[in-house]
């Protein structure tokens, strides 16, 4: 369901909705006292009827005003209300022609209504109706002249210059109004998608750190486990030792995983390091650390704490490795991780199967994915690689160093 625009929002609409209505309001109540004061004068009872009819055609305007929420170029409303606009406005314009009122007064309501509903159509057609309606008003006093024989004469009451200035600005005061809703609109609508994306990443970064914590220790307790059952009756005394140590192991994976959800964790890649040679010292393999200065940004040597986690489980998960070589060298320039392991399984070409010749095939976990993203995040690069036999296979992660940090 997608997500309520802010309240702030909302009351920039009530804001911009509320300046509208009142120009509105106070220009139709200077022209509707306007053609008060011409019936007062003359006692004319078309304009009289003018001006109950430009109460009507006002009610209609502020009424419309509402629909200008979608914005320019956001279509018209329902026909019935655009002809509930138009219909008091044309009249008041055809009475104007016959009435003693001021024949400018006359033709507001219906440039009014060309305003409004110009607002709503796109860009073309929008100066169209603007200019049809500029027609019609400049068109009113000289058909009232001709229809009454009354000469106009612009100018001659202070209405008039008031009515004149504030109908000029009416197109110019809605269009930058839309355009100030607009913007405000479109602001809110990134904020929300923004918030939306934050959200998706951090679900990312949880489930990869998930992953790092479950499939790794998951992994050394299987290990540990094994051989303990292996060494129960010729070494009780070790096999003992190693079911300490899987318990140890559990309740590590346990609080690592409790500070996850209380997003506290933070991976510690010395540590790391460390466990990675203990544990694959354990499962009978050689490891050797060629350690250079460590990286000194603490969410590279995060990224590269996941990179050792991840490529120690698939060893012990995918290999019968003998020997592990882990090598980190820093430059001036970039920091390079690169973990060789052997014991790959290679297919006998003789053997019958569908990748003769060639190292076993597997399929590209989610694990790697993880760390490319997440080296990523740093600047990094990770790569593969497996040596003409296929039974050698590096990893290989790069972070250049003062790489900007991806927000």
């Amino acid at each position: 369901m997608p997500a309520e625009p802010a309240r702030s929002v909302q009351t920039t609409w009530l804001y911009t909705l509320g300046s509208i209505v009142f120009f509105f309001g106070f220009l139709d109540l200077v022209v509707a006292l306007s053609m008060l004061e011409a019936y007062l004068r003359t006692d004319d009872v078309v304009t009289a009827v003018l001006v109950v009819l430009m109460l009507v055609a006002s009610a209609m305007q502020l009424r419309y005003c509402w629909f200008l929420r979608v914005g320019r170029g956001g279509g018209l409303p329902n026909p019935w209300w655009t002809a509930a606009l138009v219909a008091p406005a044309s009249v008041v314009w055809v009475l104007g022609l016959f009435s003693q009122a001021d024949a400018l007064a006359a033709a507001v309501p219906l440039w009014a209504a060309a305003s409004l509903i110009a607002c709503l159509l796109p860009k073309p057609q929008r100066r169209l109706v603007l200019l049809v309606g500029l027609i019609t008003v400049i068109a009113h006093p000289m058909l009232a002249t001709a229809v009454t024989g009354e000469q106009f004469v612009f100018g001659r009451t202070s209405d008039t210059w008031m009515i004149a200035i504030f109908a000029a600005m009416l197109p110019v005061m809605l269009l930058t109004s839309m355009w100030w809703w607009e913007v405000v609109v479109q602001l809110d609508r990134h904020r929300r998608t923004a918030a939306e994306l934050a959200v998706t990443q951090e679900r990312l970064r949880f489930a990869s750190d998930l992953h790092d914590i479950q499939g790794h220790h998951l992994q050394v307790i299987s290990l540990k486990s094994e051989l303990a059952e292996r060494m129960l009756e010729i070494d009780p005394a070790a096999a003992r030792e190693l079911v300490h140590e899987t318990r140890l192991i559990a309740k590590q994976a346990l609080e690592e995983t409790r500070s996850l959800v209380a997003g506290y964790r933070h991976v510690a890649f010395d540590d790391e390091l460390e466990n990675a040679r203990e544990v694959l010292t354990a499962s009978g393999a050689e490891c050797t650390l060629r350690l250079g200065p460590s990286p000194a940004d603490a969410l590279v040597q995060s990224a590269l704490a996941s990179v050792v986690r991840e490529a120690t489980t698939n060893i012990l998960r995918h290999s019968e490795a003998t020997t592990v070589t882990i090598q980190l060298t820093t430059t001036a320039e970039l920091t390079e991780l690169a973990i060789v392991n052997d014991g790959i399984q290679v297919t006998d070409a003789s053997a019958p199967g569908p990748a003769v010749g060639a190292a076993v095939s597997r399929a590209p976990g989610s694990g790697l994915a993880g760390l490319r993203e997440r080296l990523a995040a740093v600047g990094g690069t990770i790569e593969t690689a497996t040596d003409a036999s296929g039974a050698r296979f590096e990893l290989r992660a790069t972070v250049p160093v003062g790489a900007r940090v991806a927000a």
